[in-house]
């Protein structure tokens, strides 16, 4: 097995630490996790989203809808815009939006 090194800010550590533990896990273990997803071949992906799809189907028959969920690029242009604010704000980009460059 290998060892991998992570260069995480404190505070996000700590604080992925306490909702691990309130979760029964561990960093490492949740690490772990999301590289196994990320690996997967895209058809178990695909099998998620279709069963996601499915239970949004029968939810909306009942009458009840999900919550607006935002898409991928919105998620991580809010994160590196709270992270990076110094360099996110010498980009055209702006969270949620769609493509961009540095200036």
């Amino acid at each position: 097995m290998s060892n991998l090194t992570l260069v995480i800010d404190d505070k996000l550590l700590r604080e992925a630490r306490v909702r691990a533990l309130q979760q029964g896990t561990s960093v490492n273990e949740i690490c772990r996790q999301a590289i196994a997803r990320f690996a997967a071949p895209a058809g178990e992906s695909d099998d998620f989203m279709a069963q996601l799809s499915a239970l949004s189907a029968r939810i909306s028959k009942r009458g009840k809808t999900l919550p607006m969920w935002p898409n991928r690029q919105a998620m991580y242009d809010e994160a590196m815009a709270e992270r990076l604010p110094t360099l996110w704000a010498t980009l055209d980009r702006k969270p949620g939006s769609a493509g961009g460059r540095a200036r």
